[in-house]
């Protein structure tokens, strides 16, 4: 009788912890992916100045500037869309922003202004923390899973309604290539 008793409290102890691990698993995906959103967010502030600042160097660049607008635009209104869809139009807004820098560098004028200059490294650290924290929440995102899909914890998993978070990634090969500028 003591034994059975045992083996269900450890199996009790057992299922509590899978059950604690895969709460923190979602907790850790959440946080990730508050990180994104607080990168994402503070790019969207960003590009607003940066435009401002170019703009009396690139007039005959109308076309960029406006695509970058329209592109940030929509990265703010779908600030409360899926993992899927904010990748989409991050990542073309990634696309625009890389096109854009690279338009600037025929600008020399522009390349020594130092307002330009302060943007640009604020865009490049923000970037670059946003590929960390893209990082950071795949990595979450890829515990998660493998805890709800696994066994035993999928046991636990499927009994408590934990299911499987989306990665964030780039979706368009097209988002991922260097840009080109031809005059």
């Amino acid at each position: 009788m003591w034994i059975f008793v045992a083996v269900l409290a450890g199996v009790a102890l057992y299922a509590v912890s899978l059950y604690n691990t895969l709460v923190k698993n979602r907790q850790m995906a959440g946080e990730g992916w508050s990180g994104i959103d607080v990168q994402l967010k503070r790019r969207a502030d960003l590009i607003p100045n940066l435009l401002e600042t170019v703009k009396g160097y690139m007039t005959h660049e109308r076309e960029l500037l406006e695509e970058v607008t329209r592109l940030r635009g929509q990265a703010v209104a779908g600030s409360s869309g899926s993992p899927a869809q904010r990748s989409g139009i991050e990542g073309a807004l990634s696309g625009a922003l890389g096109r854009l820098m690279a338009v600037a560098e025929s600008y020399p004028d522009l390349k020594a202004n130092e307002n330009f200059k302060e943007f640009q490294k604020a865009l490049e650290e923000t970037e670059n923390e946003i590929s960390m924290s893209r990082r950071y929440y795949n990595g979450a995102v890829r515990n998660l899973n493998v805890s709800v899909e696994s066994f035993p914890s999928n046991l636990v998993a499927n009994q408590f309604g934990f299911v499987k978070a989306e990665y964030f990634e780039l979706e368009n090969e097209a988002d991922r290539a260097v840009p080109t500028v031809k005059f």
